[in-house]
C-alpha cells in the first residue's frame, strides 16, 4: 500500500490537472508513480521534463535502453518498474527469450556483446555505488559514444532513482 496518499487522476489544480492531460495526450493512462509525485506539482513538472525526454529523444537505441531499464529493475527487484517497462521493451524489439534469460544475461547467447555491455551497465548502477572505468570501457568498445555514454549513464542512474523512489513510497501496481 501507499504510504502516501495519491492525488486523484481528476485533480483540482489547474497546473496538475495540465500535467495529467499532458501523459494522456501521450496516449499513456496516469500511472500511480505520477499519482504520488503529484503530491507536489513542481516536482512532477521536473520529472516529467526529464523522464520523457529520455524516453523519446535519446539517440541510443529504445531496444538496449529497455534492456538497460529491465535489469535495474530485476537487480533491485522493483516489480511496479518491471512490469511497466516489459511491454515497452517488447514494444522495442526486445524479445519474450531475452527478457526470460536477463537474470542469465552473462551466460546467454540471447545478447549481443553490444547489449551485454549495456545490461552490464544496468548492474553496475543498481548495485552501486557506480559504473566501473572497465565498464564504460567496455560501453566505448561496443561503440558508443561520448554522448552515447552520458545518455546510457543517465538513463540507467535515472532509473535507479526511480526504483528507490517506488519503494520508498510503497507505490503498488495499477489495478488491471
Amino acid at each position: 500500500m501507499s504510504r502516501l496518499p495519491m492525488v486523484s487522476t481528476d485533480p483540482a489544480d489547474p497546473a496538475l490537472k495540465a500535467m495529467f492531460d499532458e501523459v494522456r495526450a501521450r496516449g499513456v493512462q496516469v500511472p500511480n508513480l505520477y499519482r504520488v509525485l503529484g503530491l507536489s506539482p513542481p516536482l512532477l513538472r521536473a520529472w516529467l521534463d526529464f523522464a520523457w525526454p529520455l524516453r523519446l529523444h535519446a539517440r541510443t537505441p529504445r531496444k538496449v535502453r529497455e534492456l538497460l531499464i529491465l535489469r535495474g529493475a530485476q537487480v533491485s527487484e522493483t516489480e511496479y518498474e518491471w512490469v511497466h517497462h516489459v511491454q515497452m521493451a517488447l514494444a522495442a524489439g526486445v524479445t519474450q527469450a531475452q527478457i526470460d534469460a536477463l537474470a542469465v544475461w552473462e551466460h546467454s547467447p540471447l545478447f549481443t556483446p553490444q547489449e551485454k555491455a549495456v545490461i552490464r551497465l544496468a548492474e553496475e548502477l543498481t548495485r552501486g555505488p557506480s559504473a566501473s572505468p572497465g565498464c564504460i570501457d567496455s560501453l566505448k568498445q561496443q561503440g558508443f559514444g561520448d554522448a552515447d555514454v552520458v545518455e546510457l549513464v543517465l538513463t540507467g542512474s535515472f532509473y535507479v532513482c526511480v526504483s528507490r523512489f517506488l519503494k520508498s513510497m510503497g507505490v503498488e501496481l495499477e489495478k488491471q
